[in-house]
Formats: structure tokens, C-alpha cells, sequence
């Protein structure tokens, strides 16, 4: 019974984290942030991957994606770290989180609510051609503050107490051993 409700538990958290994923995939998209689509795309794969090990019980795929949950909470931390600007990492840097090819930056910063977009004109010597220079002024909630909410709730949904994915790996290999052991197969 425990494997089983476990197991629901798992699917139902896998599920969760795919519709969170896919938000965040699309609003990563708009500000042309390519590490976080690039990572977003592999989580996307790899819940699918848990989603179908946790259904047919394919024990290497629920340790992949165990595995995964942990470069997964370690990318969503880096995240944050990068957004609050911890240690040395700032915001302002093109290279981190679009690999230096263009000067985009989180969607939530023009568009974030309440946010009032102002041109700035004439544009400063600096700004390329194809950019418009801007401010944005008068935001309930700050774009970095949306940007760490999207990380966090990727961390809670991958850590959950309920799915405890980890945990699950041990649990579902004792299953599958006493199955196969009660028909004279293992041990």
C-alpha cells in the first residue's frame, strides 16, 4: 500500500512539476534566456521519463530521475543565488544566462506587474542599433523577486515531502525485489 500511494503521490508531484515547468519554459522564451530554456528542456524530458518509470515501474529511469532532482535543485538554486545577486554573480551579466549572444533579459522585467515602460531617448552611444534603450519604473513586485518565486516552487515541487522522490528509489527497488523473491526469482 505504501509503494502504491507512494506512487500516486510521485505521479501526481510529476504532473505538477511539468505544468509548472512548461510557464516557466514559455516566459523564459519570451526574454530569450537560453541556459534556463536549455535547462528547462532537459527537466521537461526527464519528467516524462520519471512520469513513465513511475507508471510501468522502470526502476532506472525512477533513479534518473532522482539523480536529476538533484542537478535540478542545485540549477534552481543557482538561480536564485544569481537573481538576489549572492556572492560575486549579478543580474546585469549577458553571459550567464544567455550564453553572451544577446542583451535579453527576464520577460518579467518589462512586463512584470504594475511595471510602466518608459524609451529613452536619444539611446546612449553604447546601446546597439536594434535594441530600444528603456526604464521601467512603478512594479508591485520587482522581475527578480518573480524570477526567484519560479526557482523556489521548482524546489519545493522537487523536494516535497509528499513525493520524496529519493526516498521512493530504495522503497521501489524493496518492492520489486520482495515480488520477484516471493516467485523464486530473487535472492
Amino acid at each position: 500500500m505504501g509503494y502504491c500511494s507512494g506512487r500516486c503521490t510521485l505521479i501526481f508531484i510529476c504532473g505538477m512539476q511539468l505544468v509548472c515547468v512548461l510557464e516557466r519554459q514559455i516566459f523564459d522564451f519570451l526574454g530569450y534566456q537560453w541556459a534556463p530554456i536549455l535547462a528547462n528542456f532537459v527537466h521537461i524530458i526527464i519528467v516524462i521519463l520519471g512520469l513513465f518509470g513511475t507508471i510501468q515501474y522502470r526502476p532506472r529511469y525512477i533513479t534518473g530521475y532522482a539523480v536529476w532532482l538533484v542537478l535540478w535543485v542545485t540549477w534552481n538554486v543557482f538561480v536564485i543565488c544569481f537573481y538576489l545577486e549572492a556572492g560575486d554573480l549579478s543580474k546585469e551579466t549577458d553571459l550567464i544566462l544567455t550564453f553572451n549572444i544577446s542583451m535579453h533579459r527576464s520577460w518579467w522585467m518589462e512586463n512584470g506587474p504594475g511595471c510602466t515602460v518608459t524609451s529613452v531617448t536619444p539611446a546612449p552611444d553604447w546601446a546597439p542599433e536594434d535594441h530600444r534603450y528603456i526604464t521601467v519604473s512603478g512594479c508591485l513586485l520587482e522581475y527578480q523577486y518573480i524570477e526567484v518565486a519560479h526557482s523556489s516552487l521548482q524546489i519545493v515541487l522537487a523536494v516535497s515531502v509528499d513525493s520524496q522522490p529519493l526516498l521512493l528509489v530504495p522503497l521501489g527497488l524493496f518492492y520489486f525485489c520482495a515480488n520477484v523473491h516471493t516467485n523464486g526469482i530473487c535472492g
